[in-house]
């Protein structure tokens, strides 16, 4: 029988340091984004969702909807199987096939998440490339930082955003080095100098390795991230992305070169071995990637309406983290206790649902309330948020 005191010991030590999370019983409601309904203990509630990764509201759209209905209809539920094993549908093929078109690469692969394609392509690498050394950004993602441990390849840690510590790191490389980057990152919500670690990669004959996940759908005039905004697509080898936030369906990719994509798909245990994502989700995928690269008016409200939050936010003093520059915005409380306590308050008080981001996530004394402002975020939602905001936190 398992003894259940180690368990109980983790538990408790969360609950004691503030940093117990609590997963909010909500639902959403279909065509009311970003309104939505909370199942609290003791009542049921609308709320306003100030906190979701469905950047443009896509999981919403009536055009993705549909789609999904039509394949639903046509194919069933599930895909059937793994990719190599009958789980390879039209569906699969026609999304890949748009990815490629989206970041302009020869191929793309579907993974079942954004985490399982970072992991398992880094896996991946060193597979294929014995002696591959990999550079990573200090705050890279948690998926990026276990690929490379799972990985077992040599690595090396640079400072985050710093170009002289990079350089630094790629000429004490002896093998070949593979530069581990993420375009945006999602809790600071700061961008990283792409242009500047192409240089040096160029400089050092480095691979490059991106994570776009928090970008791709919002910046670019087709939505294919800060790479096509920046003009570097052509100097990235491998992107990857998500279908889960910008364009709000589930599902991760990697694009790159045909032979590239081939080698990785031959070889990523974790994308051969597993049941392959429903068509269902391929179809509004398609539907979605579709739609967004047609409206680029979706990623000018959404840039313009983070904007005015963080205007108003630094009107009234209210602190957030000082490399933001994008659609993210992190308020900082800096004490993990507190961060809960603001939380609870704004959903219980105020109908507003924030989650907040404490440790591992973010460093201790680093906590803060993520906000994730949308194109369907009214200017009247933002200042009551604001003013909402201003209360508990002088309260």
């Amino acid at each position: 029988m398992i003894n259940k005191k180690p368990f109980q010991d983790v538990i408790d030590t969360l609950k004691n340091s503030g940093k117990y999370r609590v997963f909010n019983d909500i639902v959403r409601e279909r065509g009311n984004f970003p309104n939505a309904i909370w199942y609290s203990k003791y009542a049921i509630k609308n709320i306003v969702n100030w906190c979701s990764n469905d950047y443009l509201g896509m999981g919403q759209n009536k055009v993705v909807i549909d789609a999904m209905h039509t394949a639903l209809d046509q194919t069933g539920s599930g895909s059937g199987g793994t990719r190599n094993i009958g789980g390879t549908s039209h569906y699969h093929v026609a999304l890949e096939q748009q990815l490629s078109q989206l970041h302009k690469k020869q191929s793309a692969l579907m993974f079942t998440s954004a985490y399982v394609a970072n992991e398992w392509t880094l896996v991946a690498l060193n597979k294929i490339i014995p002696d591959i050394v990999f550079l990573s950004d200090s705050k890279n993602h948690a998926s990026l930082i276990q690929g490379i441990r799972h990985s077992g390849a040599p690595k090396k840690i640079w400072k985050h955003n710093d170009m002289d510590d990079l350089e630094q790191a790629l000429k004490s490389v002896s093998g070949t080095p593979c530069i581990v980057f993420e375009s945006v990152y999602s809790m600071d919500g700061d961008a990283s100098p792409m242009l500047e670690v192409c240089n040096l990669a160029d400089k050092y004959g480095a691979i490059t390795f991106i994570d776009e996940v928090h970008a791709v759908g919002l910046y670019g005039q087709h939505g294919a991230g800060k790479l096509e905004e920046l003009g570097l697509q052509d100097r990235i080898d491998i992107v990857n992305g998500t279908l889960g936030k910008a364009f709000g369906l589930q599902g991760g990719y990697i694009a790159g070169d045909d032979l590239v994509i081939d080698a990785i798909r031959s070889v990523a245990s974790g994308f051969i071995f597993t049941t392959s994502t429903s068509p269902v989700i391929c179809a509004g995928a398609l539907a979605s990637i579709k739609y967004v690269m047609d409206h680029n008016e979706l990623r000018e409200q959404h840039q313009l309406q983070a904007k005015k939050l963080r205007s108003k936010l630094n009107h009234y003093g209210i602190e957030m983290h000082k490399e933001a520059t994008t659609h993210i915005v992190p308020v900082m409380i800096k004490d993990a206790k507190r961060c809960k306590q603001l939380s609870d308050t704004l959903l219980d008080s105020y109908n507003i649902y924030v989650q907040p981001i404490n440790y591992p996530t973010v460093d201790v004394g680093t906590e803060r309330l993520r906000f994730t402002p949308t194109p369907l975020h009214t200017d009247a939602m933002i200042s009551d948020l604001v003013d909402s905001l201003r209360k508990v936190i002088h309260d």
